[in-house]
């Protein structure tokens, strides 16, 4: 799977949902083409086969970007060096 930014995929997961909406609602071949184009496009981004999978994947995703946003972060040590003078 290329990584793609978060804002991205969530983006992607907004129109796929908003798609599904329509086209339960109305149910055209513009509608489908619509869905499918998404469904296609979240299949491309994840690196899936099918638009189940790329939902899932998606998933798993972001919810491993909110883990690693909640993890603490350890800072690396301090190389600055020191002059002699404030060392003294």
């Amino acid at each position: 799977m290329i990584t793609p930014q978060p804002q991205i995929l969530r983006a992607l997961l907004a129109r796929y949902a908003d798609a599904r909406i329509m086209q339960f609602e109305n149910d055209t071949a513009a509608n489908r083409s619509v869905l499918d184009d998404i469904a296609y496009t979240l299949c491309v981004t994840t690196g899936t086969c099918g638009i189940e999978e790329a939902l899932a994947t998606a998933d798993d995703f972001l919810a491993g970007q909110q883990r690693a946003a909640r993890a603490p972060r350890l800072s690396a040590p301090d190389t600055t060096p020191v002059s002699p003078t404030l060392a003294a």
